[in-house]
């Protein structure tokens, strides 16, 4: 099994290697790809150091997977040249998760899309896959009619630069800035690019994706993203409206059961979850689990996941994992 991932240097990459050795995927050979200035460079991985090639090195390598972190222009130059050549890509980027040709995939959720003639498959945005997964088998069960969600999202979803931003504002060091304004001390209600709507991209996005991967576009999302000075994870306030009642009771034990999730939900002992909880953890966390009591049918909740590692990383292994487990590499 031969496996490259393409901006391996990057935050996302980094982790990408770190998962794939935590979670044993069995990698015969890693290619590990990046830009021009990095070539050359030496990486590690399980114990071993492997050379940082270019991409068409790795293509001539003919590896089985590439899982690429490299943003969605390289991804729209460089995903179709690995798929001409017969390998499958999974792309963390933006710039194949709306392509109706292509399937998004969170394996918890939808993974049954997937066929072997799938040769490029999108990676949904972070803050998305954590809120489906645990919307998912509550949908199954009281079908979702409208989603409202204010996110709270990690200075880590931005990258390397935004978590240098936010450590020499700690430090009062002055310094290169990934955002416009400081992020300590401070919340950001600006993630991605401003749309015509005066939602950002990031918030289209979760509406858009929530319903292709949902396979319902009868559910109807609003959003509002917020950055702010955490690291470990993104945290999302969702107000969920059902078509039929629920029972808390029953709700609970039904994300108790949910695949990938892991209920924190005992206020009494002030147990909920928070970015530390997730910190480094593939699971997604819910907690402060409550009736809507203005409105009928409808519920809150509080739901956490590393945006790293089940937001980019993990989910884009487990899709490997589900391929290869289901005769489809």
């Amino acid at each position: 099994m031969k496996v490259a991932v393409v901006g391996v240097t990057g935050l996302v990459g980094t982790k990408m290697l770190q998962v794939l050795e935590e979670r044993n995927f069995p990698v015969d050979e890693l290619i590990p790809v990046a830009s021009e200035r990095s070539i050359g460079k030496i990486i590690t991985f399980k114990n071993k150091q492997v050379k940082v090639v270019s991409a068409a090195e790795a293509i001539a390598a003919k590896p089985d997977v590439a899982i690429f972190s490299a943003g969605g222009s390289t991804s729209l130059e460089l995903a179709p040249q690995f798929a001409a050549a017969g390998i499958t890509v999974i792309d963390n980027s933006s710039a194949w998760r709306m392509d109706p040709t292509k399937k998004l995939v969170v394996p918890e959720v939808n993974a049954a899309v997937l066929t072997k003639e799938d040769k490029i498959i999108a990676n949904p945005n972070c803050s998305t896959i954590q809120m489906v997964v645990v919307l998912k088998p509550l949908h199954d069960k009281y079908k979702i009619k409208r989603v409202v969600v204010s996110t709270y999202q990690s200075v880590t979803g931005t990258g390397v630069k935004a978590v240098t931003q936010l450590m020499n504002e700690r430090r009062g060091i002055e310094g290169e800035m990934a955002y416009k304004y400081p992020i300590d001390l401070n919340a950001i209600p600006h993630i991605d690019v401003f749309l015509e709507n005066g939602y950002t991209k990031e918030e289209m996005k979760m509406v858009l994706e929530t319903n292709k991967i949902m396979g319902d576009d009868d559910i109807k999302v609003t959003a509002t993203c917020v950055r702010i000075p955490t690291m470990g994870g993104h945290s999302e306030s969702v107000n969920i409206e059902f078509e039929n009642d629920f029972d808390l009771a029953e709700v609970r034990e039904i994300l108790s059961k949910a695949p990938g999730v892991v209920l924190k939900d005992d206020v009494a002992n002030f147990i909920y979850p928070m970015p530390l909880t997730a910190f480094d953890k593939d699971d997604t966390f819910v907690g402060r689990i409550r009736r809507d009591e203005t409105q009928a049918n409808t519920l809150n909740c509080w739901i956490v996941s590393d945006n790293l590692r089940k937001g980019a990383a993990t989910n884009a292994v487990q899709i490997a994992e589900y391929l290869l487990s289901n005769g489809l590499l």
